[in-house]
């Protein structure tokens, strides 16, 4: 490498999520920067601390478009990554950047920056942008050390991925296959409506499939505006918004609450987030939708309490009954409506394949994804902890409604506050996946997994290295290392769905997988226990 290195942060929207997290970012920073002089390089960051703002993240379009004008076309970038960060401030300049490009995160819970570079990674996925990619704790272990020196180099780094098999590689037992077809044909047949409002949720450029690869599946998109969503919560009465809260009071799930809304969960958030409830399901049922996706983190985050609550609401098939405006029905009875968080489309093509097929099979249908938060051993084994900011069903949670638990959303994401639907996933045998775009094709990882419980104690602790407002999912996954995993899922989110039984899980891994193989999705089934041949 001849030219010097160029390093860059990426960083939130929010300021105040800049501001907390900017020692966390600096610390890594100085790690990488070490390890590259070690080995005689040199390094510079691709721009400053900014003393008014107190950080020294790239924190929107505008400034990152300002940043590479001045980074050299050609020089070795690494982006490093110790927090939560916004794809699209940098994507423009990675989209043309001539030189190669390394993306690197820590192994931690805090922030965190491994999802952040899950999206960034996934973004450049899609993108087609070619790039290297490292992972450490300290930055001082030989996988790090070891692949730095090799980049430094112009060596671009090729992780192990031999736990991915394209579905060809299988066969899928007949009932699969029956079942598949009969679904992808059904869904071409009648068609479905995916209701988004407002796509490109912090900058996740990853997280939208288009038109062109979507329509083909029989899934269309449903344009909806947040706006219309808020205006709808202002017809909502309080009367009305008081019997959710009622019903979930009665269900026993308990709300932690306080009298201060700039930092406690309070009564008015509650019934806030309760109205939103109700006005995602009315204009759902006016637009036919089958699948919707709030945004939320801009726009909402301004005008109302979390929308975290109400996800995790929808994705739950026992949930508080709404009435349509007139009061002749209820709107989605018996049935939840699958919500994909943070407006992931991928997402909701998935929930809304794994919804109905689960439903065939008579298996409990609830669905909903978790951020790949970060993972540890534990007595031989690798757990992961999947943690997402509360769109989780309560069905999933150990305990149901009675186990669940409502806190206020951290002030630094959530200035106007609400509830999240917190608790401990239960444990049991579950099938997870991810639809992604590569370069223009659509694709869908699958694998399995076991959720395990792990003492009170050791969750806690997990909760403190995270976020403990939040619910927590212990994971498990079969035949897949924690390297290998992270060399090869394109997403931050990962999609799950319990099975009663593992040889269960297994029967709905290859529907789906056959499902989705006939939707015209380019399907890799990951790790081992599948029971597949």
């Amino acid at each position: 490498m001849a030219e010097t290195a160029i390093l860059i942060a990426n960083g939130d929207l929010r300021l105040s999520a800049n501001q907390t997290c900017w020692a966390a970012q600096s610390a890594v920073e100085e790690k990488v920067m070490a390890a590259v002089r070690s080995f005689g390089y040199q390094i510079e960051r691709g721009h400053p601390y900014d003393e008014a703002k107190q950080h020294g993240f790239i924190d929107s379009q505008k400034y990152g478009m300002e940043v590479f004008r001045n980074i050299p076309p050609t020089a070795p970038l690494i982006v490093v990554e110790a927090v939560w960060q916004y794809s699209h401030h940098v994507l423009h300049g990675l989209f043309t950047h001539q030189g190669p490009i390394l993306t690197v995160a820590n192994w931690s819970g805090q922030y965190p920056g491994l999802v952040g570079m899950l999206n960034l990674n996934a973004s450049m996925t899609k993108a087609g942008i070619p790039y290297s990619s490292l992972w450490s704790e300290n930055f001082d272990d030989e996988f790090f050390l070891n692949g730095l020196k090799r980049w430094l180099a112009g060596e671009k780094l090729i992780h192990d991925t031999s736990h991915a098999k394209p579905l060809g590689s299988f066969k899928l037992p007949k009932e699969a296959e029956e079942l598949g077809a009969s679904f992808a044909r059904e869904l071409r047949r009648n068609k479905s409506i995916m209701g988004v409002f407002d796509e490109g949720c912090m900058g996740m450029y990853n997280a939208i499939i288009p038109d062109e690869l979507l329509h083909p599946t029989g899934v269309f998109k449903e344009r909806l505006s947040q706006s219309a969503l808020y205006a709808e919560m202002l017809t909502v009465s309080d009367a009305e918004a008081q019997q959710v809260r009622d019903w979930l009071d009665a269900k026993g799930m308990k709300f932690i609450t306080g009298p201060n809304p700039a930092t406690d969960l309070t009564d008015d958030q509650i019934l806030g987030q309760c109205k939103m409830y109700i006005a995602a399901l009315r204009i759902a049922d006016d637009f036919g939708c089958d699948t919707i996706g709030i945004q939320y983190q801009q726009g909402l985050k301004d005008l109302a309490p979390a929308s975290d609550l109400v996800e995790g609401l929808l994705n739950n098939v026992d949930r508080p009954p709404v009435n349509s405006r007139d009061g002749a029905r209820v709107l989605y009875e018996g049935k939840a409506l699958p919500h994909f968080n943070e407006v992931d489309e991928c997402v909701g093509l998935d929930a809304l394949v794994t919804n109905r097929l689960w439903i065939s099979l008579g298996y409990d249908p609830e669905t909903t994804l978790h951020d790949v938060r970060y993972g540890e051993d534990y007595n031989g084994e690798y757990v992961w902890v999947y943690l997402i900011s509360g769109s989780v069903p309560p069905q999933h949670n150990i305990g149901g409604y009675a186990g669940t638990v409502s806190e206020r959303q951290p002030p630094m994401f959530f200035r106007l506050g609400g509830g999240t639907i917190k608790g401990v996933s239960k444990p049991g045998e579950i099938v997870w996946s991810r639809v992604f775009v590569d370069a223009g094709i659509l694709k869908a990882d699958i694998g399995r997994a076991k959720i395990v419980e792990l003492p009170k104690e050791e969750t806690e602790r997990r909760w403190s290295e995270t976020n403990p407002q939040w619910p927590i999912m212990h994971a498990v996954t079969y035949g897949v290392s924690r390297d290998q995993f992270m060399a090869r899922h394109k997403s931050n989110h990962i999609n799950v769905a319990y099975a009663p039984s593992a040889a269960d899980a297994n029967k709905a891994l290859a529907a789906k997988a056959a499902a989705f193989r006939d939707m015209g999705i380019d399907v890799t089934i990951c790790g081992t226990n599948h029971g597949l041949e």
